[in-house]
């Protein structure tokens, strides 16, 4: 069964950090690109950031730019997420996706691609609060 689960989540104040992870099973990331996407209450999904299969390239939502940062362990079949200076604004729930193809081999897809995505994963929520 392939499988993408996010952990990670968690209550934090304004300023904090958290690191969301994206575990595969079923299948090996390696030649998928991956994404990080997340839905406010009330909103629609949007992107926060994506990365390439083989060369780590990244591409971040203009919101979360210098605070994020997506990176990939094919050796551990994982992808993280570090959320740096996190706001009341990050409140959402967090969603992995992996999109295959050779397209996005040396090339992110852009942050509102999200159609380009085979596989997504359940989520994890993340709150700022005081």
């Amino acid at each position: 069964q392939l499988q993408l689960v996010e952990s990670g989540g968690d209550l934090v104040q304004p300023g904090g950090s958290l690191r969301l992870s994206c575990a595969a099973s079923g299948f090996t990331l390696t030649h998928y690109a991956m994404g990080w996407f997340r839905q406010a209450p009330g909103k629609e999904r949007e992107g926060v950031s994506s990365i390439s299969a083989f060369d780590g390239s990244t591409n971040y939502a203009h919101s979360v730019k210098g605070r994020f940062t997506i990176s990939r362990d094919n050796a551990k079949n994982t992808v993280h997420l570090q959320m740096n200076s996190l706001m009341t604004e990050d409140n959402a729930v967090y969603y992995c996706a992996a999109a295959y193809g050779s397209s996005w081999y040396y090339q992110p897809p852009r942050i509102a691609e999200e159609y380009v995505y085979d596989y997504w994963g359940q989520g994890t929520q993340v709150t700022v609060s005081s």
